[in-house]
C-alpha cells in the first residue's frame, strides 16, 4: 500500500432504517464531501443519490449471508485502507446504527492498526425505526420499562439459560435477523412459559414504502404466521407493548410485496449515478 500521500479520514456512518429522510444531518454532510463510499445492502440508493458527492466512487460492499452472497469482511477492511492510505475521505456507510449488530469491531481494529484518522456517526437503529412507524412505544409506562436488542440468527446465539429468563422478563424484546429463526423463537419463549399477555410484532423493510406489520398474540402465532416466509429485513417485537399498535399505529402498510433493499446477485459492485 502507498504511504507516500497524506493519510486520509475514514468515517464509519449509519444511514438509519430505510426512509431517506431518517439520515442525520452529519451523515449527509460526511456524504456531500466523501471521496470514496463503501455502502452496505441495506442502505437505501435514494440517500446515494441524494446526498453523495456526484465525484464520489461508490463501491457495494453489501452482505446477505444466508444466500452465500456476500463481500467478505476482509476485502471490505482492505478497501477502506486503502483508499485512506491514497489521502482520500471515505465514508464507511452502514444500514440502521453502526454499533448494533454491525462488524464495526472488525473495521475499527483494522483502522487503528494502520493509524489512520477515524470519526463514528450514529444513526437511527432499526428497533426504534420500526417501532416508531408501527406506533409501538418500546418503553410505554405500565408496560415496559426496559428493551433488550436481540439476534438469534442461529441456534448457538441464546443460551437455554437465557431463554428462561427472557421468557420471564416483561422487557421488551426486539429481534434483529431473526425472522427465518422465528419459529424457533416462538417455540422457546413458549416452553419456557412466557406470559400469554405477550404479543408479537413483524415489521418487514421498516420505515419504507413497502413496509408491513403483521401482529400476534404469541401463543396463537402457530395458527397465524407460523412458518410464514419475511421480506428482508425484517425486525421482530416482542412485548406488551406491540398490543398499543393498533391504537397508535400511523403508517400505512403496503400490501405490494416487493423489495426495497434488492436481494444481492453478486458481492461488490459500483454503482452508478
Amino acid at each position: 500500500m502507498n504511504q507516500s500521500l497524506p493519510i486520509g479520514k475514514i468515517i464509519i456512518a449509519g444511514s438509519g432504517p430505510g426512509d431517506p429522510e431518517l439520515l442525520t444531518i452529519k451523515a449527509a454532510t460526511a456524504l456531500q464531501e466523501a471521496d470514496v463510499i463503501l455502502t452496505d445492502r441495506l442502505v437505501s440508493e435514494e440517500i446515494l443519490l441524494r446526498y453523495a458527492n456526484p465525484k464520489a466512487e461508490i463501491i457495494k460492499v453489501g452482505k446477505q449471508c444466508r444466500r452465500g452472497i456476500s463481500t467478505p469482511q476482509n476485502s471490505i477492511n482492505q478497501l477502506l485502507i486503502e483508499h485512506a492510505l491514497q489521502g482520500k475521505k471515505v465514508v464507511r456507510l452502514k444500514g440502521g446504527d453502526v454499533s448494533i449488530f454491525s462488524n464495526i469491531l472488525d473495521e475499527l481494529l483494522y483502522i487503528k492498526k494502520y493509524n489512520i484518522p477515524f470519526e463514528i456517526i450514529p444513526g437511527i437503529t432499526a428497533a426504534l425505526g420500526a417501532a416508531a412507524y408501527a406506533g409501538i412505544p418500546l418503553t410505554a409506562r405500565n408496560y415496559s420499562t426496559a428493551v433488550r436488542l436481540l439476534t438469534f440468527y442461529k441456534s448457538t446465539v441464546v443460551s437455554n439459560e437465557y431463554w428462561k429468563e427472557l421468557a420471564a422478563t416483561n422487557d421488551t424484546l426486539v429481534f434483529y435477523m431473526s425472522s427465518e429463526t422465528l419459529d424457533d423463537v416462538v417455540q422457546h419463549l413458549i416452553s419456557h412459559n412466557i406470559s400469554p399477555d405477550k404479543h408479537l410484532a413483524v415489521i418487514e423493510q421498516a420505515t419504507t414504502p413497502y413496509q408491513q406489520v403483521y401482529i400476534s398474540n404469541i401463543y396463537h402465532y402457530q395458527d397465524s404466521l407460523k412458518n410464514k416466509e419475511f421480506l428482508s429485513p425484517s425486525l421482530i417485537i416482542i412485548g406488551k407493548v406491540v398490543t398499543l399498535h393498533q391504537q397508535f399505529s400511523w403508517f400505512k402498510n403496503n400490501i405490494t410485496k416487493d423489495y426495497y433493499f434488492k436481494p444481492l446477485t453478486k458481492p461488490s459492485a459500483t454503482f452508478q449515478q
